[in-house]
């Protein structure tokens, strides 16, 4: 008896072929997160976030006009047509290149969920705040944070410039990288940008002011129901990863994150803000200005250290150590689901 020879096919020959959780797309997912923390978002490659922004500022102008009523409804016309179209598009793109090739198909698969990611994009924004703010160079650190965050940043001083650091990296644990992780398990690149998509439409037409308050409400509440799961599971795994970190205040972090949590006016960022506040010994929130105005939001974690700029390098490895537990609790769960099956 002859052996077979080995095959050299893509362990997914279609991308429309993926099965939830299961162990091709775990290694897809993996692969993806290698190529982001390598190379990030080149600018010279198109990036499926560019163009969705472009797509709701156009539909935004076009749309969001009339009574309340009206503007609700063409609000969640908006939303459906973006996700529903994103969704559409990519599984689309990805079956038509599988059909030239399978690894065309995979190749850029791999590339679609790699733009889904932003680890090494969210460190090198905390790392430019960082490094002036380490070196005395407020305005420029001032600079740097007025490009991640909305807030006024003009009179900041270290240790509000370093909260504002330490939040972005806190919150965007959960939209930049686990969310994406858990929705591409779940069903590959079209899900993850499908995800994508509904996190733009949060970014941009989410708010509560005159503007957007009914035009941008399905969107806000469609992102709300999209990181509900991924937020809870990311304080879980930042809290499981400071286990294997010195220093880390682990002691009590998961009781004081499941009270100080839902104070926060995201249904979802308090959760990895709380506790990374709890594992840092810093205290976030409290009072932003916007254009000037002033607003308060309540205060997460206790002020046992004071914050500097020590604790955004802190923050970032226990970003890292959360989004590392995250897949590898996913894992687990890809395992036992291939166990099952």
């Amino acid at each position: 008896m002859t052996a077979e020879p080995l095959s050299l096919e893509p362990l997914c020959l279609e991308s429309q072929s993926l099965e939830p959780l299961s162990l091709a797309l775990l290694s897809l997912v993996g692969v993806s997160v290698l190529l982001d923390l390598a190379v990030g978002d080149p600018h010279r490659l198109p990036h499926p976030v560019v163009g969705m922004g472009r797509v709701i500022a156009y539909l935004e102008r076009a749309w969001n006009r009339g009574s309340p009523r009206m503007r609700r409804w063409r609000g969640a016309g908006l939303t459906a047509t973006l996700v529903v179209g994103t969704f559409g598009l990519t599984w689309s793109a990805l079956a038509l290149l599988s059909l030239v090739h399978p690894w065309l198909a995979l190749a850029a698969e791999l590339w679609l969920v790699t733009t889904a990611l932003s680890i090494k994009g969210l460190v090198d924004a905390a790392r430019a705040v960082a490094v002036p703010l380490a070196g005395g160079d407020l305005p420029a650190a001032r600079e740097e944070l007025a490009m991640i965050v909305g807030r006024d940043t003009e009179h900041l001083e270290e240790a509000e410039l370093a909260r504002g650091a330490v939040e972005t990296v806190a919150e965007n644990t959960v939209d930049g990288i686990t969310a994406p992780l858990f929705w591409a398990l779940l069903g590959g690149a079209p899900l993850a940008l499908a995800y994508k998509a509904v996190n733009t439409l949060d970014s941009m037409v989410g708010y509560r002011n005159a503007r957007y308050a009914d035009f941008g409400y399905a969107s806000a509440r469609l992102d709300d129901l999209a990181n509900w799961l991924p937020a809870r599971l990311t304080a879980l795994t930042l809290w499981l990863a400071a286990w294997a970190m010195p220093g880390a205040r682990r002691r009590g972090a998961l009781a004081a994150t499941w009270r100080q949590a839902p104070r926060h006016p995201s249904p979802n960022a308090g959760w990895p803000e709380a506790m990374v506040a709890q594992l840092l010994g810093v205290q976030l929130g409290g009072t932003n200005h916007y254009a000037g105005v002033a607003s308060h939001r309540a205060v997460l974690g206790e002020a046992i250290e004071a914050l500097k700029v020590a604790h955004i390098h802190r923050a970032i490895r226990h970003m890292h150590g959360g989004w590392l537990a995250f897949l590898l609790l996913m894992a687990l769960a890809v395992l036992i689901t291939e166990g099952l099956t």
